[in-house]
């Protein structure tokens, strides 16, 4: 089992950057694919990112390819998502999740049996 925590989220202006951790608990987090997801007012939760256990493989939403960056340290238990040239449309609750498999990459929520509680991105325009 493992227990993610995200942290990094605030107030940015439009073209500017925000860096997301996700700690984690847990002997067997470098065992896990991590993901990124987020959830706008009123709108369904998105895939953002993906990569699996080892870092080798890495997917993103076409919405944020070559502008996010997803890793992690699995020495550290750490994932994170590096986020340049922020737009107003990327202001939304940005949640961290974990799957046990972590050979493949995941794009649905189904998929991720972990969860974070979210922290907020919110660009200005």
């Amino acid at each position: 089992q493992v227990q993610l925590v995200e942290s990094g989220g605030g107030l940015v202006q439009a073209g500017g950057s925000l860096r997301l951790s996700c700690a984690a608990s847990g002997r067997t987090f470098s065992s896990y694919a991590m993901g990124w997801f987020r959830q706008a007012s009123g709108k369904e939760r998105e895939f953002v990112a993906t990569i699996t256990y080892g870092g080798s493989s890495t997917d993103y939403a076409n919405s944020v390819k070559g502008r996010f960056t997803i890793s992690r340290d699995n020495a550290k238990n750490m994932a994170y998502l590096q986020m340049n040239s922020l737009k107003p449309e990327d202001t939304a609750v940005y949640y961290c999740a974990a799957a046990r498999n972590g050979y493949r990459i995941y794009y649905f929520p189904r998929d991720y049996g972990y969860w974070g509680q979210g922290t907020q991105v919110t660009v200005s325009s």
